[in-house]
């Protein structure tokens, strides 16, 4: 019988379903560990240093619960304190901003990206350097005419707009995702990237799959949205496949599981109002989060 592995995921609060969900769709062999931050939401206007120290407990909780690889379903975590808690956790861990940088440079026909995201996020550049990366390591449009303009330096590919959207966050957590107050927000937001001609759109933070409806609605089907989720999931089974094959080689120790009919898939915790987590958590997932137990993490 094939191990089910336990993820252990974190976001500010309900974003990180977003990613959750894609992960317990198209990965049938894991159970995942889920903690929203709902107490200290939102990240966007932390500093660096209070993130580090919101991981590290947070970390530290999930691995206690058995977590064998931890993702960083947090987008302004992984722009800030991702580098830090992987240096201070002997597991390996998955962010969301370089699998994002790699699947806007693909999946982009005209080398324009833009990007929506916390005003940290905006901040810290992370996205402007990981598509720098990506493309330096050979990541490559899947456009032939794009491909072929880049390769001979005819055709920029680029992070040519960032945008922060503060008030995004507290509104989904709020679950105001299809408000008027929204979608006049989400305008505001959204016309600098419609007047920079961006191409290709980053949903920076994982709260905004909520908004994508409403998004969609304003920039036309000529934009398109790139959830990093997806490509999350693809480097998360790769890496799944490697502990497999680790393990089968002895490179790393093997806990025996013994075989049960049905495991649980996944639990939910989170350190502020769990009743308000599963109201606004219950609009995206497709099975009901019946269960929240509130954890209290330091200040």
């Amino acid at each position: 019988m094939k191990k089910q592995r336990v993820i252990g995921m974190f976001d500010s609060g309900v974003g990180g379903l977003t990613v959750m969900k894609e992960i317990l769709e198209r990965l049938l062999d894991v159970r995942i560990v889920y903690f929203g931050d709902t107490a200290r939401v939102p990240y966007g206007n932390r500093s660096r240093e209070e993130l580090v120290r919101f991981g590290e407990e947070i970390v530290t909780f999930l691995i206690g619960q058995g977590a064998e690889v931890i993702v960083v379903a947090c987008n302004t975590s992984s722009a800030t304190a991702l580098p830090l808690l992987r240096d201070r956790f002997d597991v390996p861990m998955i962010g969301m901003v370089e699998p994002g940088a790699r699947l806007a440079v693909e999946k982009t026909i005209a080398g324009r990206i833009g990007l929506i995201a916390t005003e940290t996020t905006v901040r810290s550049k992370a996205y402007a350097s990981a598509v720098s990366r990506a493309l330096a390591k050979g990541c490559l449009p899947e456009d032939s005419t794009l491909r072929e303009a880049w390769q001979h330096g005819e055709q920029p590919i680029t992070l040519s707009k960032a945008q922060g959207c503060p008030l995004f966050v507290p509104l989904i957590e709020a679950g105001l995702a299809n408000s008027v107050e929204a979608r006049g927000i989400a305008r505001t937001y959204l016309a600098p990237l419609h007047a920079a001609g961006v191409d290709t759109l980053i949903l920076g933070c994982t709260h905004y799959p909520f908004l994508e409806p409403v998004i969609r609605e304003i920039l036309g089907e000529d934009v398109l949205i790139v959830d990093p989720a997806l490509a999350v999931v693809k480097e998360l089974e790769i890496l799944l496949q490697h502990l497999d094959e680790w393990e089968r080689v002895g490179l790393i120790g093997s806990e025996a599981t013994a075989p049960v009919k049905r495991q649980w898939r996944a639990r939910y915790y989170v350190s502020g109002d769990p009743e308000l987590f599963k109201q606004v958590g219950n609009t995206l997932l497709q099975e009901p989060i019946d269960h929240v137990e509130q954890i209290i993490m330091g200040e």
